[in-house]
């Protein structure tokens, strides 16, 4: 199905030239650089459910892959669609699409599934970019900003670092590639050696970052190198377009990253814990087995028959003043400070207290733990 032009290449016969379909399509996408992104983008969640478009403004106007595409990208199920192919049927089942994009927030200004169904390119492509906007860079937030200008902090946080990048925007600041491959260094540094990119290579560098991004993070290639650096101004909605998939394919990856680090964090956190238990646990037991010995002697209260067993009695005590009591009451200031951090500790991770109350007329320390359940007998004697 080709469409007769008017072509230089007819020579001096003034034959008219027949453009074929890719040809055309080349030509209008020259004019209409968001087209192949937009494409692009399209198939990339569309190939989920086993199926791509090859014609944008053609292959949405049933109304049939547009319904698929929010589904995917929402998680949502639609209403389920007309499968005649009568132009109503068509017109239906894109209203249902256009419908749930208006559920979301979405105003569609200007926008109508008969223009869909006629496979209007401006009106396919506005739509193409609302559902963009709101599914891909709406929902993104850096820093108490969102959309657009919280993809464009991102960025600017990402490649801040790396020399000759400077990102002000999403078109001119894009032209020679660094800041694509900045963003995939700054992730993935074992992809991309940045040191050897050249800024008067701009070609090689943007085509080593599509290259790389669609082999190895599953993002498939969405712009032209040779479009890219031959535009004065890129296209903003392509460029970024491209760019919210590499947040999301990274955005992603921290975010599973966050979660095994806390994750990591409250298992530190809890096996510090069991050992500030097992601690306390091992220094009580110390302390209430000397005791234990130390309290029949203290008790014994037998006169002795001569004085020089008086004398080597007072003599003990006194040893027991000077030598053996000092270190077993800083062994007590000792448990105090454990169980009073313990106390803290727990108390900061949310985890059950260290717990003390009465217990057959003595003191009872329970640690309740997942894994420990400790009663330590604190007994007040001795002159502690």
């Amino acid at each position: 199905h080709g469409r007769g032009v008017e072509g230089g290449g007819g020579g001096k016969w003034g034959v008219k030239k027949v453009m074929s379909t890719i040809e055309w399509q080349l030509l209008f996408q020259k004019r209409c650089p968001s087209r192949g992104t937009f494409t692009a983008w399209c198939n990339s969640h569309l190939r989920k459910a086993g199926t791509q478009i090859e014609n944008i403004e053609e292959d949405f106007r049933n109304g049939l892959k547009l319904m698929l595409l929010l589904e995917v990208i929402s998680g949502e199920r639609l209403p389920k669609p007309d499968k005649g192919k009568m132009r109503f049927h068509k017109i239906a089942n894109v209203n249902k699409a256009l419908d749930f994009i208006s559920s979301k927030g979405v105003k569609l200004i200007s926008i109508g599934a008969e223009e869909i169904v006629d496979g209007n390119v401006k009106m396919t492509l506005g739509m193409i970019w609302t559902i963009i906007l709101r599914f891909a860079i709406q929902d993104i937030s850096v820093e108490e900003t969102s959309a657009k200008e919280g993809l464009l902090l991102w960025c600017q946080r990402k490649t801040a670092p790396y020399r000759n990048v400077n990102v002000q925007n999403f078109h001119i600041s894009w032209k020679d590639g660094l800041a694509l491959c900045a963003l995939i260094h700054r992730h993935r540094p074992d992809l991309i050696d940045y040191s050897k990119l050249r800024k008067d290579d701009p070609v090689g560098n943007l085509n080593t970052a599509f290259e790389v991004a669609e082999k190895y993070l599953d993002i498939p290639k969405m712009l032209d190198a040779d479009d890219i650096v031959n535009t004065p101004k890129p296209d903003e909605k392509a460029i970024m377009t491209y760019v919210s998939c590499f947040y999301h394919a990274f955005a992603g990856a921290e975010q599973a990253e966050t979660a095994a680090n806390r994750i990591c964090k409250v298992l530190a956190v809890n096996q510090e814990n069991e050992k500030l238990m097992e601690e306390y646990e091992k220094l009580a037991s110390e302390l209430l087995e000397w005791i234990r010995r130390t309290i029949p002697w203290l008790e014994n209260r037998v006169a002795e028959q001569t004085m020089h067993a008086m004398q080597q009695k007072l003599e003990d005590f006194r040893d027991y003043r000077r030598v053996h009591k000092p270190p077993k009451v800083q062994e007590k200031c000792q448990l105090e400070i454990n169980f009073n951090t313990l106390q803290t500790k727990l108390r900061l991770s949310n985890r059950p207290a260290f717990m003390v109350y009465t217990y057959e007329d003595k003191m009872v320390s329970v640690c309740v733990a997942p894994s420990l359940l400790t009663l330590v007998y604190r007994v007040n004697y001795l002159g502690f």
